[in-house]
């Protein structure tokens, strides 16, 4: 009976152990799944249907990427926040896909808070790359290159660049195997 009562709690304890797990690999799956919503809005939403200027997502390529291009990606909109039109719409747009994603709670409430993590670091990310060029140049330089390279429909993640590196929309525009890491590669 005692051996019984043990191999019953050893299952119980490997059940709570088994779901625990499958809890924390959430957050690792939340991450992944934030990146390539990063990618996939950034591409499609903000820029394919932001570049017709009656679209509610026109202010990102016609003003963020405007301002940016003209001041080596430098915005200072971000000095306003929320009173500033463009950055309102960035932050508004992150609340909105939070409020969206609240279903997966019931599934793992850790997805979730992780989804949410995701978007505030992928607003401050994007903040601090718009203010601070030299960080941006050394901790997110594919979106820097996303902003002063040739191509503008190209490096959409802002956090990361692997996705880019996986659909191949990754380009360089700064070249890091010359002395200077910072020298502007350009066709002749």
């Amino acid at each position: 009976m005692i051996k019984y009562s043990l191999f019953i709690l050893e299952v119980l304890i490997d059940g709570i152990t088994l779901l625990a797990v499958l809890h924390l690999l959430s957050i690792p799956l939340a991450i992944v799944y934030s990146h390539l919503l990063e990618w996939v809005l950034h591409k499609y939403v903000l820029h394919g249907l932001g570049k017709n200027k009656k679209s509610p997502w026109a202010s990102h390529w016609h003003v963020h990427h405007r301002r940016s291009r003209h001041n080596n990606n430098y915005d200072e909109d971000y000095h306003k926040g929320f009173f500033d039109k463009t950055v309102r719409s960035e932050i508004l747009g992150l609340g909105f896909l939070s409020i969206i994603h609240t279903p997966t709670i019931m599934l793992s409430p850790l997805f979730y808070f992780a989804l949410v993590v995701s978007g505030i670091r992928y607003y401050q990310v994007h903040k601090r790359s718009h203010l601070d060029l030299e960080w941006a140049k050394k901790n997110v330089p594919w979106h820097y290159d996303h902003h002063m390279g040739e191509n503008q429909d190209a490096n959409w993640g802002v956090t990361t660049d692997w996705v880019d590196k996986v659909v191949g929309t990754r380009t360089y525009y700064l070249d890091r195997k010359a002395g200077d890491p910072w020298i502007q590669i350009r066709k002749e």
